[in-house]
């Protein structure tokens, strides 16, 4: 890649120094990704891997965005800069994201150490936008302790942000009926820390012993049983326990490099994602248009060619191009 464009250079540098309109640029140049984005990753990059990576995950309803609020509360009140990615569905009319930054967490407007941004989905799957690891990347690289990245909805196959977190908040609310049994085949074995939000209701002892009956598959650490904490985020109860949970599982991360081991795990996946992007961006560039795809996707539904041997076949020409 060519030296970082000096335009890039003087953009990440003024996100450093806590200009928001800096920030707000850098992260809207990603998430659209503009031709810019890879060599300002590029340049965010030397300044990461210093801030807790927090995701907030469950059903619609159960509360994630007042979680989000009060967490982030909880941290300023520590001292700890905050940065917010909230991943809302995608507009049918702007294709935007349908809840914006204008309708959320506005008392935090003010905070220069608090910054949040909301994302469109725009159809991906996994309940995180195809950008978002990026986007939290460039948030990081400004300076911020503690990002929470809150999911849209949750469903069994919804479960990419334990790919991307360093700590999975799992938010249950009582009244769920047989939803907790339903998403123990997906969403329940990513949770470091349960939280059963809106506890005040009816229900909540039901929820809690559904958890503790299942936690023997939800786990995927062999010495962390993941915590059950109650909150009621409209009012703040639970939060300070919570806080204390997720300190918990920090410290435990940090001890014995399993921060470190769980990170490069995570980057296992994304260097595998980032070479199949890149070598399509180069398969198009080398003459691979969206017609022949569509051209060979016809050809191999209507068994006239073999997918297996054919994708042998472009990339065996796509080499043979680059390296003429």
């Amino acid at each position: 890649m060519p030296p970082p464009d000096p335009t890039i250079a003087a953009l990440v540098d003024r996100l450093r120094q806590g200009d928001a309109r800096a920030l707000a640029r850098a992260i809207s140049l990603v998430e659209n990704e503009a031709p810019e984005a890879p060599a300002l990753l590029s340049a965010c990059f030397p300044h990461t891997g210093r801030a807790l990576t927090i995701g907030i995950t469950g059903a619609p309803g159960a509360g994630k965005s007042t979680l989000v609020d009060r967490l982030a509360q909880h941290f300023r009140h520590a001292n700890r800069t905050v940065g917010g990615l909230a991943v809302d569905p995608t507009s049918p009319f702007t294709g935007g994201a349908l809840l914006g930054d204008r309708i959320r967490l506005r008392e935090h407007a003010s905070d220069p150490d608090f910054f949040f941004r909301s994302m469109a989905t725009r159809g991906s799957l996994g309940g995180l936008a195809l950008t978002t690891a990026d986007v939290a990347l460039v948030l990081e690289a400004s300076g911020k302790d503690v990002l929470l990245l809150e999911t849209v909805g949750v469903g069994q196959d919804e479960i990419e942000i334990a790919r991307l977190a360093d700590i999975t908040l799992v938010v249950l609310v009582p009244g769920m009926g047989d939803d907790v049994q339903s998403l123990k085949a997906g969403v329940m074995e990513i949770a470091d820390l349960y939280v059963i939000n809106k506890s005040d209701r009816d229900g909540a002892d039901r929820v809690e012993q559904e958890i503790r009956s299942l936690q023997s598959l939800a786990t995927t650490h062999s010495d962390w049983i993941p915590p059950i904490v109650r909150t009621t985020a409209t009012n703040g109860n639970g939060i300070d326990s919570l806080g204390e949970a997720i300190a918990g599982m920090e410290a435990w991360l940090r001890a014995e490099n399993r921060l470190t081991e769980r990170r490069a795990h995570h980057w296992q996946r994304r260097l595998d994602a980032m070479l199949r992007t890149e070598l399509m961006r180069r398969a198009r560039r080398h003459g691979l248009t969206q017609a022949e795809l569509d051209e060979h996707a016809a050809r191999v539904a209507s068994g006239q060619q073999d997918p297996w041997r054919l994708v042998a076949a472009l990339a065996e020409e796509l080499f043979d191009r680059s390296k003429a």
